[in-house]
């Protein structure tokens, strides 16, 4: 075999062992340990209950996981609670733990890509690569969880439309909720089914809709879980209040949609300019390599010129994000 092939084998090696890493951390969770971790995630006050289930649980199995373990290290944690809230708002089926060795094997990931396939032995723009590949799972979480939260929101004036006519059906708050668990798209069955979940465990409902809150961030929501509490202790046509406050999101997303279409060439804009700079010194290291490592090799010059030019990048970019977004 070539010994030009060997570092290329090694990377692709390397990359396929990560995808199989990924998928069987995935595959081998049952239905019954995500419910567990699902329901994990709640406040502290029921964290105490849960631990016991999970001690319980735990017991009964004779072969321990070392993801497990080191998840329950880490589930006291204030930075492990953070992250957990984070995958529960992006809704991705991984513990802490799985999600942390993920973490610490991206950086390895692109590395190895960068090295080996990509700048051919460039050390310095593999190193640029691995430190991309240590953000690249935040950012993940990060995009799937603004993704999940624009289709919820987009459903919600459905879902409250669906749920005054449950309620003029003559059906009760959680019977309703349990109507818009099983009839509603994801991601706001899911949700409502959670919270149905939380209710028949024993919880207090105004406690559960607070837990929904902590996992969909959302104003429209917090609007309508406030209205169904203050019936809940004054009372009131709760139908009519909802159909209010349905109207009233749908109107805000209307508007929302309609300055989203305005300020989209200046949002397309900041994207070119911010990228287009990276992209290009990226295209010509790949193809012409003498062209470009003089600025990275260079500590003296290169690199402060390298620094200012992305700070001021960024500083660009944040500037054009403040300009175009518009609190409604």
């Amino acid at each position: 075999m070539p010994s030009q092939l060997i570092p290329i084998i090694a990377g692709v090696a390397g990359v396929i062992a990560l995808i199989v890493i990924v998928f069987g951390i995935l595959s081998v969770r049952s239905e019954k340990d995500l419910v567990e971790e699902r329901l994990g995630r709640f406040e502290q006050d029921f964290q105490s209950f849960l631990d016991v289930e999970e001690t319980q649980e735990d017991e009964r199995k004779e072969d321990k996981r070392a993801l497990d373990q080191i998840d329950k290290a880490l589930s006291k944690r204030p930075f492990a609670q953070r992250t957990r809230q984070q995958l529960a708002r992006a809704d991705i089926k991984l513990t802490v733990a799985e999600y942390f060795v993920l973490q610490m094997l991206s950086p390895v990931a692109f590395f190895a890509v960068g090295f080996f396939l990509l700048f051919r032995g460039d050390i310095i723009m593999s190193i640029v690569a691995g430190f991309v590949g240590f953000f690249f799972p935040r950012i993940y979480v990060s995009r799937a969880t603004s993704q999940r939260l624009v289709r919820f929101e987009n459903q919600l004036p459905d879902t409250l439309a669906l749920w005054v006519n449950a309620l003029r059906s003559g059906f009760s708050v959680l019977q309703a909720m349990e109507a818009i668990s099983r009839d509603a798209p994801e991601p706001t069955a899911t949700e409502f089914k959670r919270v149905v979940q939380e209710v028949q465990l024993g919880i207090d409902v105004e406690d559960a809709l607070g837990h929904l809150l902590s996992r969909v961030e959302s104003e429209d929501l917090d609007l309508v879980i406030t209205a169904v509490n203050i019936q809940r202790e004054v009372g009131g046509n709760l139908a009519e209040i909802l159909e209010v406050i349905g109207h009233t999101i749908r109107e805000r997303i209307k508007l929302k949609g309609e300055i989203r279409v305005l300020t989209s060439q200046g949002r397309y804009t900041g994207y070119l300019i911010s990228f287009l700079p990276i992209a290009v010194a990226i295209f010509l290291s790949i193809i012409q390599p003498g062209f470009m490592n003089p600025m990275f090799e260079n500590r003296l010059c290169g690199w402060p010129l390298l620094g200012i030019g992305l700070a001021l990048i960024g500083m660009g970019m944040a500037a054009i994000q403040k300009i175009v977004n518009i609190d409604i």
